[in-house]
């Protein structure tokens, strides 16, 4: 089997996808760019590149090109010999990275090689990978942002547990007191029994003696994990926050590559290591990094796209939850299942996606 040709297009879509009904979601638009890998043996795989973070990025048709140049590089070669192809590519890009948009473009193609694969030989890309459970524990992510005031979030909590998350994050950093930010987790703390567990963003926007001031004053709201509590590179600061505080310290989500999580877990900066698919180069690097993880006894969360999470996650022993990002749900005909706060693997070949050729035609760019 080989690769014989592919497509890719720039999608933009609504930037948030309010899960509560009631609720408005944000006027933006999101932009996504989509990759067809297609073989001469009729086995087609598919993966998808964004920039995770800003809405309005003008850095979406470098993103674009890349995806095609890389691809185009690909023709001919046997899309089963994914390590193979990953070394090859990063090779010719010898200079551009690792790291940003190399990283972000090589995830549609490392995830499209993943999907073909599982096609292929009729496995799910879950299973492929280890096929250590078929479901994950899974929290909704995005509804509890800091831009709702107190009144939303007391509004909003509860109905996500009417919808069967067990698990749901929040966010800190955007008031002006320390006591204004603390209030935030009261408020969701009375509204949520004691067994739902409850997250929390920074978002890197504290300083270390912050995390700590406040981080401490908010422990007895039982915090599932704090995360990114101060800047990604500062993995002394981090150290001394998770070595000061009781409340798990998640942190990784904005480092590129594997070699960062190897000196962030090394300074145990740490205790819950989050990797994002895009920032991390696609599902081959992220399995690299969750077995790091195990090597020292660290559970592993995912970042976004929980379409394609689902599979790395279930996959590895140390998996803790997927976050259930609501970002890229419109591209997909269907995505996975959520039953009883777990998100569940397609039963499917590959990923078990499938574009949303309707949508894609619609707001392509």
């Amino acid at each position: 089997m080989k690769i014989s040709g592919f497509e890719v297009n720039s999608v933009r879509i609504q930037a948030d996808n309010p899960l509560v009904a009631g609720v408005k979601g944000s006027d933006a638009t999101r932009g996504f760019v989509t990759l067809e890998l297609y073989t001469d043996e009729g086995v087609t795989g598919i993966g998808v590149s964004f920039i995770p973070g800003n809405v309005s990025n003008p850095l979406y048709p470098s993103l674009k090109l890349a995806v095609e140049n890389l691809a185009e590089l690909l023709v001919g070669e046997d899309p089963l010999q994914i390590e193979n192809l990953y070394a090859k590519l990063m090779l010719a890009s010898t200079g551009s990275g690792p790291g940003g948009i190399l990283n972000i473009a090589m995830t549609s193609i490392d995830t499209a090689l993943w999907d073909i694969k599982g096609k292929f030989l009729n496995q799910s890309v879950s299973s492929l990978l280890g096929g250590y459970r078929t479901s994950i524990n899974t929290y909704a992510s995005g509804q509890l942002g800091r831009e709702k005031n107190l009144e939303d979030l007391e509004y909003i909590a509860p109905r996500l547990v009417e919808l069967g998350f067990n698990q749901m994050k929040t966010q800190m950093g955007g008031e002006l007191t320390a006591s204004a930010e603390i209030q935030r987790m009261k408020v969701l703390r009375e509204v949520l029994s004691p067994d739902i567990d409850l997250m929390c963003d920074i978002n890197q926007l504290w300083d270390v003696n912050q995390a700590i001031q406040i981080g401490s004053r908010v422990e007895q709201y039982n915090l599932f994990w704090l995360e990114d509590v101060v800047a990604c590179e500062d993995y002394q600061g981090l150290a001394r926050v998770a070595d000061a505080l009781t409340t798990p310290i998640c942190a990784g989500e904005y480092v590129y590559g594997i070699r960062p999580f190897r000196h962030m877990i090394e300074a145990r900066s740490i205790d819950i290591v989050m990797i994002d698919l895009m920032r991390v180069g696609g599902i081959t690097q992220f399995m690299k990094v969750a077995h790091m993880a195990e090597a020292f006894n660290l559970p592993v969360v995912s970042h976004l796209i929980p379409e394609v999470q689902v599979h790395t996650m279930s996959a590895i022993p140390n998996g803790l939850t997927v976050e259930y990002m609501p970002w890229s749900l419109e591209l997909f005909v269907e995505t996975p299942a959520i039953e009883n706060g777990q998100i569940v693997v397609p039963n499917k070949p590959g990923l078990g996606l499938e574009f949303n050729q309707d949508v894609i035609n619609k707001f392509k760019e």
